[in-house]
């Protein structure tokens, strides 16, 4: 389960296109940001993805990914042009491919490598689509997940959303602010199509015909579009970008990555088909899924200034400023990328130590720190946005402090909320209690 937004320069408060994304994944998966340089290649060259092997261009963008730790794809990225992409799973009538192919993931890192502009990147995912397909398993570690694609597409001045089933697809390019969730979303409201699909739709029985064609309608999986409540969250994140139409910030983007349905919010006391665009795994199947890293990308063209967790449970941690000129310094100390066993060095894994004692009482904690950690954020947002086309080592020096203070601030934190008693309810502590077990979490 993830959810991805955007909102346009026209309902911003400063005119500057905002982006963000939640990457919903298995909590045990560790998720981290990837600098990847520019690169040239020789003629003929090969490149590897996560489960095949396709042709490499010539020339490569450099990108900053946010990406599992096991795949070459990534969730959600930006590139040197400021183009950035999120994906999302959805669920159709066509069961997905379990065949190894391109995975979502890795289509969307391959646009980010490949293209300039929004509607370039549709293009290159459209070709790549129809020339390799898309699928495979898209979970590690004995685990199974396979799905469809949709892609948000942005940058300072354009947007695009691609929705995919197989190797079809359809795509709209975007005017207003817009969400994209677990389902598949354009209708009959698409401005390019792959050739046939309508047809395609009416001969399988899933249209009354190709003039009728509606492709959330007409091509929707009931089941887990239902369950994942993809359309909820969809609506949600629009009805919350639409109510500050004109007023829409930085942190006004954060806020809504860290949405509870029903507030005051209790992850333990949840209903068990509850699924949040701040996602918390418990137990039963809806909860498999965790928040496992978090974005936010100021769209000021090149100088684009991003916030990213590069945690789990936005609402449990803290949003830091990077750019991606400055990625490779920062990243560098970060320690080393997680993977889905503890280790306390990797950013990752260090804020599951304090994420993992809020849920014991998340009410409670999570207010012990709340005000400082909304503090120090705003400090980070204003001293970053001012910053924003400051030289290179001002940026790079002001990156590391505010990831060295909010690193700092989580030790104390936690020294802090260990000391208000945990509550334990059975089967929601019984089921974080078997992920620590797998993940190898000191008690």
């Amino acid at each position: 389960m993830c959810d991805t937004l955007i909102a346009t320069p026209s309902s911003t408060a400063n005119g500057v296109a905002i982006f963000g994304k939640n990457s919903d994944r298995p909590p045990n998966e560790g998720q981290h940001m990837a600098y990847v340089p520019a690169l040239q290649y020789p003629p003929d060259s090969r490149l590897r993805c996560t489960y095949i092997e396709i042709p490499q261009v010539k020339k490569t963008y450099a990108v900053l990914l946010s990406k599992p730790f096991w795949m070459w794809g990534a969730e959600m990225g930006i590139n040197e042009h400021g183009l950035v992409i999120g994906n999302e799973a959805v669920y159709s009538k066509i069961p997905p491919n379990k065949e190894p192919a391109l995975l979502g993931m890795d289509l969307l890192r391959l646009a980010l490598e490949r293209a300039i502009t929004p509607r370039e990147a549709v293009q290159v995912i459209i070709e790549l689509l129809e020339q390799h397909g898309q699928g495979g398993n898209c979970a590690s570690h004995g685990e199974t997940m396979y799905y469809h694609n949709s892609f948000l597409i942005a940058n300072a001045n354009d947007g695009w959303v691609l929705e995919t089933v197989g190797r079809h697809w359809v795509a709209r390019q975007l005017k207003d602010s817009y969400s994209i969730s677990n389902c598949l979303t354009l209708g009959s409201q698409f401005d390019i199509a792959s050739p046939g699909l309508a047809q395609f739709a009416a001969e399988k029985g899933y249209a009354k015909s190709a003039a009728q064609f509606d492709v959330a309608r007409d091509m929707s999986d009931l089941l887990y579009t239902t369950l994942g409540k993809g359309r909820v969250r969809c609506s949600t994140t629009k009805n919350l970008m639409d109510a500050q139409q004109g007023k829409i910030s930085v942190e006004t983007v954060m806020r809504i990555l860290r949405y509870h349905e029903v507030e005051p919010f209790d992850p333990a006391s949840s209903s068990p088909l509850a699924v949040d665009v701040c996602m918390h795994a418990g137990f039963g199947p809806i909860h498999i899924s965790q928040t496992t890293a978090s974005m936010v990308c100021h769209l000021d063209g090149n100088a684009s200034t991003l916030f990213i967790t590069g945690t789990s449970a936005p609402c449990t941690g803290i949003f830091k400023p990077i750019w991606l000129d400055a990625s490779p310094a920062i990243l560098a100390a970060l320690g080393p990328d997680p993977s889905s066993t503890y280790d306390f060095k990797s950013l990752f894994w260090s804020h599951e130590r304090l994420h993992r004692a809020v849920l014991l009482n998340y009410s409670e904690r999570l207010s012990a720190y709340a005000d400082d950690r909304d503090a120090l954020e705003k400090k980070f947002v204003r001293g970053a946005l001012e910053l924003s086309k400051a030289p290179l080592m001002e940026r790079i020096e002001f990156s590391a402090q505010c990831f060295n203070e909010a690193i700092q601030a989580e030790e104390e934190w936690l020294t802090r909320i260990e000391k208000i008693p945990p509550r334990r309810r059975v089967l929601y502590t019984n089921a974080w209690v078997g992920f620590n077990k797998k993940a190898g979490m000191p008690a």
